[in-house]
């Protein structure tokens, strides 16, 4: 496995990888399917911002992505951060995720980042017991915050202190 640096010519297949888990999981409530265009953008503007957009390969390709930005506005929040991790099926179980979370709280960690958030879909108990497992302690369920499908869904927001 290799982890490295997401580039504008990675969005594609970042797309690919990320927009089926918008149009058919309840693993995010956003619905809004990403373009390559959105992607690359996005990759530009935490690059400006300082902040990492990670890639782990494997041999057959993308397994999957991992990237941080502030938790909310404002400088009382500069030290507080919030990631979004997107494994493949393929990737599940395989270190990967692990590989992916270590490499962005490094980098948070050495440019003086105190908290890391998660905020996880209730409906996705995979991705709350994957952050319990790599540190991460849930500090708030929030109800029915999130729509999608038709249905008020509940967020579990987990911290872990760098």
């Amino acid at each position: 496995m290799k982890i490295r640096s997401a580039l504008a010519g990675d969005a594609a297949a970042i797309a690919a990888l990320w927009n089926p888990f918008i149009r058919d999981t309840a693993v995010t409530f956003n619905s809004a399917l990403k373009t390559p265009q959105m992607i690359a953008d996005d990759i530009a503007a935490k690059e400006t911002a300082g902040h990492p957009f990670f890639l782990a390969e494997l041999p057959d390709g993308l397994a999957g992505f991992a990237t941080y930005g502030q938790f909310r506005g404002g400088v009382g929040y500069a030290h507080s951060m919030e990631h979004t991790v997107i494994l493949s099926a393929r990737a599940q179980g395989r270190g990967v995720g692990r590989a992916l979370m270590s490499a962005i709280e490094d980098h948070a960690r050495a440019s003086g980042v105190h908290v890391m958030m998660a905020g996880v879909s209730a409906e996705n108990p995979d991705g709350v017991a994957f952050h319990k497992a790599v540190g991460y302690a849930q500090v708030a369920r929030i109800p029915q915050v999130g729509r999608k499908f038709g249905r008020w869904m509940d967020l579990v927001l987990l911290q872990k202190l760098l």
